[in-house]
């Protein structure tokens, strides 16, 4: 593999493009990061290309609601610890979501971290039923959802188990949204946000632990083609 050659351009010509690139990542979000301004800077092309995945990724409309959208980031974003992605709370409340919805969203967030603990607690299986561990698992789930919609809380679980790395738990969550009827392409959505907060290959290991899970048949698969 070769680099690929780039038109070279003039420091005049940079520092165009580059505060063409810093007013429109302005104008897309309302708010500039300490990277944006690097970018722009010293490779505003890259910040070009990497805006229009911003926006193809978290603005324009896919297959969640506005509301089902923010959901999924809140709960994503808490579980990956991201302190930056306090953007998603004013676009959900825009979104629709009440103050109580918000704080059921941390909830769901927080209680996904319960279930490690509760897996690994089957390792004692002289005490430990694994039906009733993960039962008792499920009680915190209904009791965190709040007002949270079962089907979108549910796709929202397998996004923070997939931000944890978290392969039982994703697999619950998987089969549980499965039940629920969630459309695949709604998965794949709210899997996909994984990319920002967690990198790529965090969002590679979610992929591939979906795609074992529906080999297995207990669930839709990731993809069709390829």
């Amino acid at each position: 593999m070769t680099f690929i050659k780039r038109k070279e351009l003039t420091p005049q010509e940079r520092a165009a493009n580059g505060a063409a690139a810093l007013a429109k990542a302005l104008d897309a979000r309302g708010y500039l990061l300490a990277y944006h301004r690097m970018l722009c800077t010293y490779d505003p092309d890259l910040m070009g290309a990497y805006d229009n995945y911003y926006r193809e990724l978290t603005l324009l409309e896919r297959s969640f609601t506005y509301f089902e959208r923010e959901v999924v980031w809140l709960v994503l974003l808490t579980s990956a610890r991201e302190a930056y992605g306090d953007i998603h709370m004013p676009r959900a409340e825009e979104s629709g979501l009440s103050r109580a919805q918000i704080h059921d969203c941390m909830a769901l967030a927080g209680v996904a971290e319960a279930y490690p603990a509760m897996d690994f607690s089957k390792s004692w299986s002289k005490w430990i039923s694994p039906e009733e561990a993960d039962a008792r698992y499920a009680r915190m789930v209904e009791v965190a959802r709040g007002e949270i919609p079962e089907q979108i809380a549910e796709i929202a679980l397998v996004v923070a188990h997939a931000a944890r790395k978290c392969r039982a738990g994703m697999r619950f969550h998987l089969k549980r949204a499965t039940a629920l009827e969630a459309p695949a392409e709604k998965i794949a959505e709210g899997v996909s946000y994984v990319m920002l907060p967690c990198g790529g290959p965090t969002l590679v290991e979610a992929c591939d632990i979906w795609d074992e899970f529906a080999r297995e048949g207990g669930c839709p698969p990731p993809w069709v083609l390829g």
